[in-house]
């Protein structure tokens, strides 16, 4: 069997024993605790804690997992990848062991045929129950039951409390070949004789934190099968990298090294290695990640770098990696379709990254190299810290990459002092970036939380209130109020703080600015923990805790910030409509009527891209969408497929922008209710603010009106300009700008013809110097390109000599020097003999023995220097005599 279709035989089996089927959750998992996803059941997490009702009680899946706690075992191994695929059935309350053992064991035995007599159990020392059903249920035999210990069939909790229990594994034997040769191998033993196929996890427990165990109510099924190492035993194979589903990737490297797969053992591992991580940057590239220094990027960044390395044991010295894409879209684009859709970006991002790296790897390999003898010359067995941080900071290795070339040499790396170097650095960034205030959320500690009403009831959401001051906070210039309720929106997910005013008459709040006794004009509003803060300036009068005030948002702003908040969830949509599902949000601000998008997307949008990506945001403008807020539990977010920021921490609860249609997007910001209140979006930029990670700048509404009104303003004045109307302003300016080049053209002819008149005085101004015909001369009022074309005829008029001429151009020195064939034979030469010349005037240069050109910083010193020549000619000639 293929593995395709041993993929879809095991979903089909748990479809007919009730099981829903879901399709693989996503790679980038919804618990930011974690980089990725790393086993089938960590997506069904909420469901098996009770926090969220799973839609089935009885769930089967194929699930997208990575890891890279092995790295330093693939390839080593037949079995050990990073990126690979998990089969598995899950319970929520319904079957338990009986049901889960038959199913495994009717699967493996009667749908995919693996012979009954290579296959062994382990099972807990002390689970009698799993021991009884596997021997009296199932018939196999008592002495291929193997008890094991906690070390290997028990699982959890994670940490030191929750769900747990006992497990039993499903294992191959791979036959006596694989073995250590021991009489009594059997599961347990270390070496590769046993192949543990399925891990079938028993949730019966609730373990406390002193250790006790209770008894769940309702116990689970958790299961867990490599996909791989499910077909290696199927179609026979020696390992999961000669399957079905990588074989073609080893060859194709192979046939990129230029040698054959299975010849040589450490050829081998390097070929895996490759096909491995390239298969797990593909995946991680299809969602979205990018090459980068934190997080899931360095671990990107660390698996391209790595293979580019392995590739170089072959002498592949150029980027390589970005060749092996269409290789795995073509294993494994069906089921994983974000592969094709993503194809020409996964490309990308590689590409770029390894020319990235290609330009300083030589370099820091060799700078490694020096300090790993400067280590060992010093004794010692440890590479400082320091220099492992130069290597990350200055070469790009990462320090996974630096541990490893050391080890291989025999030496470790100073990881606590390499950490010490990165902190500092970035603690000098954020010294040089962080906004500087003089109050921390531990100065509002006591204060109760902020209630925020302005967005009771929505969607319009409340611009003004009555509240009461709790604080008043002072340090420096600035005064900072804290209400009890506030409509004013806090600073964040990218969206400013609102504005406006608070008003206060001595007793009751007062809406009038007039008659208030006390006017504080509010500045900024932040966040503090759970406390919200309005940075206020007094107008008028002085507050005092205790006062009731009215808090009134300066609603033409808000209306602004509202107007550029729904935008950029129509340009979120626009640009993963358009450019692809890669594209997913690295920043935001939205201010009022502007906001900038930071977005993954490894190359400038082209001109095409950047119109359809306007137009289409206007089309869904002016389509009138009702904008719906609404708030739901994260796992039905992610269910229904809302799109959530990387590395935002969210709660259980969260608030939901949908767009019907068009977008949905996590967001606690504040909306329209309506996208044609939005009125009209322009985009005024697109820039690169780092590798993979492009920036979009817009105005929306009134500011994108007033953009436009003063770029037509300027158009109209360019066509009176032109003396034509403005439609017609480019074809006005393409025509003046051929007469320019014309006019051009016209004056450099007469430079030329003007120069070449000079040819007759500079050969009369002929030097005779050891025999050999000089010509000197300084031209004024010429190009460079004019200054060669003179050396050229003189060349042809002289026959026989040595030409130096020079000019001032733009303020810097020009020099050009021809020697005839027959004198180079007697030793003279252009490019030495310009370049003493250039020194004379501070400058330098150089060229071939016949011509050569060169400048200088000090036109004051050319005469001097062009009277030096027949000098410096005759010690030329006499050297070489």
């Amino acid at each position: 069997m293929t593995t395709k279709e041993l993929r879809q035989a095991f979903l089909d089996y748990f479809w007919r024993q009730d099981h829903l089927v879901l399709p693989s959750f996503s790679l980038i998992p919804s618990d930011q605790s974690t980089l990725f996803t790393s086993a089938g059941m960590q997506p069904l997490i909420p469901y098996f804690q009770g926090i969220s009702k799973p839609p089935s009680p009885r769930i089967a899946t194929c699930q997208k997992c990575f890891r890279a706690d092995d790295i330093d075992k693939v390839g080593l191994t037949w079995r050990h990848l990073s990126f690979f695929e998990m089969l598995g059935n899950f319970s929520f309350g319904d079957y338990f062991k009986h049901e889960a053992i038959r199913f495994a064991w009717e699967f493996l035995t009667e749908v995919i045929g693996l012979p009954k007599e290579r296959l062994w159990v382990s099972v807990y020392e002390q689970d009698d129950e799993a021991f009884e059903i596997w021997h009296k249920d199932i018939g196999l035999p008592a002495d291929r039951i193997v008890r094991l210990g906690k070390k290997d069939n028990w699982w959890g909790p994670v940490g030191d409390s929750g769900p747990c229990g006992p497990d039993t594994e499903i294992h191959y034997d791979r036959g006596e070949a694989f073995g250590c040769g021991k009489p009594d191998c059997k599961p347990g033993c270390d070496c590769d004789r046993w192949g543990e196929l399925w891990n079938l996890v028993f949730q019966q427990y609730d373990q406390q934190k002193d250790g006790t165990l209770i008894p769940l109510p309702k116990p689970g099924i958790d299961t867990g099968m490599g996909l791989e190492r499910l077909a290696a035993a199927v179609q026979g194979k020696v390992t999961v990298f000669e399957t079905d589903i990588f074989f073609p990737l080893v060859q194709r490297i192979a046939q990129l090294a230029g040698c054959e797969y299975g010849r040589d053992r450490q050829k081998d591992i390097a070929i895996r290695i490759i096909a491995d991580h390239t298969r797990a940057v593909c995946f991680m590239a299809a969602e979205g990640v990018v090459p980068s220094n934190e997080g899931r990027g360095y671990v990107m960044r660390r698996f391209i770098r790595r293979a580019m390395r392995f590739g170089r044991l072959f002498g592949i010295e150029e980027p390589f990696v970005h060749k092996l894409v269409p290789t795995v879209v073509q294993l494994m684009g069906d089921p994983y379709e974000e592969l094709v859709k993503a194809e020409s970006v996964i490309t990308e991002v590689v590409f770029r990254e390894e020319e990235r790296f290609e330009q300083t790897l030589e370099i820091g390999m060799a700078r490694l190299e020096e300090m790993i003898a400067e280590t060992k010359a010093r004794g010692e067995t440890v590479l400082r810290g320091r220099d492992a941080f130069t290597l990350y900071d200055t070469y790009g290795f990462p320090l996974e990459l630096t541990k490893e070339i050391c080890a291989e040499q025999g030496l470790t790396v100073d990881e606590e002092g390499f950490l010490e170097e990165l902190e500092a650095q970035r603690k000098r960034a954020r010294e040089r970036m962080r906004f500087v205030s003089p109050f921390e959320a531990s100065e509002f500690e006591g204060l109760p939380p902020t209630i925020f009403v302005g967005r009771m009831p929505e969607p319009d959401g409340v611009l003004a209130c009555e509240a009461t001051v709790l604080a008043i906070k002072r340090r420096g210039d600035e005064v900072w109020v804290v209400l009890d309720k506030t409509p004013f929106y806090a600073e964040a997910g990218g969206q400013i703080g609102d504005t406006g005013v608070l008003l206060w008459d001595g007793g009751q709040g007062t809406r009038d600015e007039e008659t208030a006794k006390a006017v504080a004009r509010v500045l900024d509003t932040q966040k503090f923990g759970d406390v919200i803060a309005h940075k206020v300036v007094m107008e008028k009068g002085f507050l005092t805790e205790g006062a009731i005030v009215w808090a009134q948002v300066d609603a033409e702003r808000r209306q602004a910030i509202r107007r550029a908040h729904t935008a950029t969830h129509l340009l979120h949509a626009a640009l993963r409509k358009i450019l692809g599902e890669h594209v997913f949000q690295a920043g935001s601000l939205v201010e009022p009527d502007r906001l900038r998008f930071d977005f993954t997307h490894p190359k400038p949008l082209t001109p095409d891209e950047g119109q359809a990506l306007e137009d289409e945001i206007n089309r869904q403008i002016l389509a009138a969408h009702p904008v719906e807020p609404f708030e739901t539990s994260l796992q039905e977010a992610k269910a229904m497929g809302a799109m959530a920021l990387f590395g935002e921490k969210y709660g259980d609860i969260v608030r939901v922008i949908r767009i019907d249609g068009v977008s949905l997007e996590l967001c606690g910001g504040t909306h329209l209710a309506n996208t044609a209140e939005i009125g009209l979006l322009k985009i005024v930029s697109e820039t690169s603010v780092g590798a993979n990670i492009r920036r979009i700048d817009a105005y929306t509404g009134e500011r994108a009106r007033r953009w436009l009104e003063e770029r037509w303003r300027w158009l109209r004045q360019a066509a009176e300009m032109l003396e034509t109307s403005p439609d017609r302003v480019p074809e006005a300016i393409a025509e003046l700008q051929e007469r320019l080049r014309e006019l051009e053209r016209k004056l450099q002819e007469a430079e030329e013809q003007r120069a070449l008149q000079q040819v007759n005085e500079l050969l009369q101004q002929t030097q005779e110097v050891a025999g050999v015909k000089v010509v000197t001369g300084i031209v004024s009022g010429v190009t460079p390109a004019v200054l060669r074309r003179l050396a050229d005829e003189l060349e042809v008029r002289l026959r026989s000599g040595v030409i130096v001429l020079g000019t001032v151009d733009d303020g810097k020195v020009v020099l050009v020097s021809k020697v005839t064939k027959d004198i180079v034979a007697k030793g003279g030469h252009a490019g030495n003999l310009v370049r003493e010349v250039a020194k004379l005037t501070d400058g330098g240069g150089g060229g071939r023995p016949d011509f050569a050109q060169a400048g200088g910083r000090n036109p004051a010193k050319l005469h001097d220097a062009i009277r030096k020549v027949p000098e410096l000619v005759a010690q030329q000639l006499k050297r070489s005599g």
